[in-house]
């Protein structure tokens, strides 16, 4: 109900609001004052749990606050306005800036969260200057954040999804095979995630605009960069300052990306040496906190920021406009984060994704296996709005699963539940991933959830076709030229479907 409502209606904190109180009442049996007493425990949990604070959600919600105040901050000192001058002098053309859009994920690739916002931060002001729309640079960054992060092992999800692994081979008893070296197989067998990151090279090159996309960018060429009919987007605005230095804004995100990485390092050797373990870089990032991490480099960067208006002589009264459009701008992105949050804790008392995998677990040709897991994981990141809840969940399933019919799919199964994960949760307006892809990229939601939606179920499509090979002939090869005679044809049928309408797709 949620999702289909932020669809039709495209007023995402309503659709969240009615999909939590029918949740609330599925749960506590229709009981209206049970229901209301239930979401505001559920609220509450948000900020308190346990007995202490929740830490994640509480530290997720102070670096929107500290990026909020950052971006501002560079703003008002001149730095954004310096770098857009310098990109137009050195970047000279949209496909140059596109381009800078997709490469700095190999930089900022350590977690999704903080490529989305940092990424998000630094290219907009150069995206904008060359009309290309924000939805766009809302794709680019999405498109290639979960991709990156989910075939990297050295980041936050390869952390997370080796520990997983590890304990799943450790519980058949499969010692043959280290937890690492499974997970690089199964990356290489993970068909969503190649393709949407070639896609991404496709639409750099700018040929490839589909669906409601290729609207968004002719209103970008003619100077409208967002929706403006449905007013601001998340993110913060603000009249540029000229006169800044390109330094301030590279020694903030440097400052920024630095003591994050050293954080995420420092936080998991602690948990490492707590646990009497020896360091190890994997072992430090599984068990790291990403939170603190972030919350540390977002106060290192707005020191730097801090410092730079110093220079500039800013007046008491400028320092107090600058943090309140900082804070104010990251509010709408917050409200969302929290509706989502609340919604998806109450998806997950209902079990649904429980439910999903009973619904196929029984009397399956294994050939079709590896595909009917990706669009089950797909179904459930796309329901609850998260891709490592859906690891959580279906990963032991899918293990369960192979292993009763055939321990050969094991890998191929698990590896289907990571690209599945990552499509679902390109396609749900409720994971935060998405929202905070739209926050960083200042985009209206619900405009980045539907032009990603061609993107997303194009290279679906395309995945399907490449597990049903792997399911038939057990081959990584057969999967691969499945996939790749699967991506050429979605494209034939988009350039078919562009020329039917007189509209096929300019080079750019």
């Amino acid at each position: 109900m949620a999702i289909l409502l932020a669809i039709v209606t495209r007023r995402v904190l309503l659709s969240l609001g009615i999909g939590i109180l029918l949740a609330a009442l599925l749960i506590q049996q229709f009981s209206p004052v049970s229901s209301f007493s239930h979401v505001a425990d559920k609220v509450f949990s948000l900020f308190w749990s346990d007995g202490a604070l929740n830490e994640w959600n509480v530290n997720i919600l102070l670096f929107l606050l500290l990026l909020g105040c950052i971006i501002s901050m560079l703003s008002r000192a001149g730095a954004t306005h310096a770098f857009a001058e310098w990109a137009q002098k050195h970047i000279k053309s949209r496909r140059q800036a596109k381009a800078m859009t997709g490469l700095l994920v190999f930089v900022f690739f350590i977690d999704d969260y903080f490529h989305s916002l940092s990424v998000g931060t630094i290219c907009r002001p150069v995206t904008d200057r060359f009309a290309i729309s924000r939805a766009k640079l809302a794709y680019l960054l999405d498109s290639t954040a979960a991709p990156i992060c989910v075939l990297m092992p050295v980041s936050s999800w390869g952390a997370y999804i080796i520990a997983l692994i590890g304990g799943i081979l450790a519980g058949y008893g499969l010692t043959g095979q280290s937890p690492l070296a499974a997970f690089m197989t199964m990356g290489a067998m993970n068909f969503y995630a190649i393709f949407t990151l070639l896609m991404v090279i496709l639409v750099i090159r700018g040929k490839w605009d589909l669906g409601p996309m290729k609207r968004h960018e002719a209103r970008a060429l003619q100077g409208e960069l967002f929706d403006q009919g449905k007013g601001a987007p998340p993110g913060v605005h603000d009249h540029e300052v000229s006169g800044g230095r390109v330094s301030d804004l590279l020694l903030a995100i440097g400052g920024l990306t630095l003591v994050t990485v050293a954080g995420l390092l420092w936080t998991g050797a602690q948990a490492l040496s707590e646990a009497k373990q020896a360091f190890s870089l994997l072992g430090a990032l599984e068990n790291t906190n990403v939170g603190r991490s972030l919350v540390a480099g977002g106060v290192a960067g707005l020191l730097i920021c801090g410092v730079a208006l110093v220079r500039e002589r800013t007046s008491a009264k400028d320092w107090g406009h600058t943090l309140k459009v900082g804070l104010k701008g990251m509010l709408p992105a917050i409200y969302i984060l929290l509706f989502a949050w609340t919604i998806a804790g109450l998806i997950s008392e209902l079990q649904t994704g429980k439910y999903l995998a009973s619904l196929v677990q029984q009397n399956l040709p294994i050939y079709l296996l590896p595909a009917i897991l990706f669009v089950l994981a797909g179904i459930m990141a796309f329901a609850t709005g998260t891709s490592w809840g859906t690891f959580g969940v279906m990963l032991p399933i899918a293990a369960d699963m192979t292993m009763a019919i055939d321990a050969q799919m094991l890998l191929p199964g698990m590896a289907a539940v990571m690209a599945g994960a990552v499509f679902g949760d390109h396609c749900s307006p409720i994971s935060d991933t998405t929202i905070l892809s739209s926050t960083g990229a200042s985009c209206h939601h619900i405009d980045h959830v539907m032009t990603q939606l061609p993107y997303a179920l194009s290279m679906a499509v395309v995945s399907i076709a490449g597990f049903l090979a792997l399911g038939i002939t057990a081959s990584l090869l057969a999967g691969f030229v499945a996939s790749a005679v699967a991506f050429v044809l979605v494209l034939g049928f988009w350039s078919l479907a562009a020329r039917s309408k007189g509209t096929e797709p300019r080079t750019v």
